[in-house]
């Protein structure tokens, strides 16, 4: 029965942001789980990588470079997954990230935060989400059926010092998220479901100047409160949000739409005494 229950094979699933640290675990889940996977990237070659690496691995998968915040390479990806195979069941948006250059410190005042860095990351993050979830929300409709899962993070639900561009779109997609969920099934169809993960602190390449030296490699004093105030005492692993994925994407969560699921050991729980 649990077989039947959160199985997703034969699917077929987009994910944004594909080649990203946890981009690259959630899409290749998917196609460990039975779903045939369009994984998408700014870069082709990546995307190329990771399909290699997917077929590899015995799963099925297209590499499209796309940018996200272009609506109209998002519209050719979906002519490409349609061209391919005829249908599009889960929509994983994964695209997304911060800028150093919109992030506050020492030498960096919110009041001279370049405007060209804060449209960047609202950009991405947001609008980044929200294409997609247009181009590919239209499908669903019109199969009337489908699945969304959005990344959030942590700092929607908790504003953190310092990154207050990437808190504020993240923010944005939460609302969006539970938006997006009831005008899907008022509008269309009950069987559309949209949800969100938000990862807690997990390390990557984009953050990893926030959380540690970039000499000695050890805990910067950020880094060192977050693991304070997160109960499970460390960061998360990618691996770490396949259950939460694989439950919304299947149909273990038929029932479920308009959340926002935290993977965060436990961060958000923690009053701090």
């Amino acid at each position: 029965m649990s077989a039947t229950l959160f199985g997703i094979e034969g699917r077929i699933a987009v994910i944004t942001g594909a080649t990203g640290e946890l981009g690259k675990t959630m899409a290749r889940a998917l196609a460990a789980a039975g779903a045939r996977v369009a994984v998408m990237s700014r870069t082709q070659s990546k995307a190329d990588t990771l399909a290699e690496a997917i077929s590899a691995e015995g799963g099925e998968a297209l590499a499209l470079a796309v940018d996200v915040t272009d609506r109209a390479q998002v519209e050719a990806a979906a002519d490409a997954v349609q061209s391919a195979w005829g249908r599009v069941d889960i929509l994983v948006n994964s695209a997304g990230g911060n800028h150093p250059d919109a992030t506050t410190g020492p030498d960096k005042r919110f009041f001279d935060l370049p405007s060209e860095a804060l449209e960047y990351v609202m950009k991405l993050n947001l609008l980044g989400t929200v294409f997609p979830c247009q181009v590919f929300g239209r499908l669903m409709a019109g199969q009337k059926e489908g699945c969304i899962v959005n990344i959030s993070s942590m700092a929607a639900m908790r504003p953190l010092t310092r990154v207050f561009g990437y808190a504020a779109t993240k923010a944005g997609i939460d609302n969006f998220t539970r938006w997006f969920a009831v005008h899907m099934a008022q509008e269309y169809a009950t069987s559309i479901r949209v949800n969100a993960i938000a990862p807690g602190f997990f390390e990557t390449s984009q953050n990893r100047f926030l959380l540690r030296d970039p000499e000695t490699k050890e805990l910067s004093e950020r880094g060192k409160k977050i693991i304070d105030h997160t109960p499970m005492g460390r960061f998360g692993d990618p691996e770490d949000l396949i259950g939460a994925l694989l439950f919304l994407a299947s149909p273990a969560a038929s029932f479920v739409t308009g959340i926002v699921i935290p993977v965060d050991g436990g961060f958000s729980a923690y009053g701090g005494v």
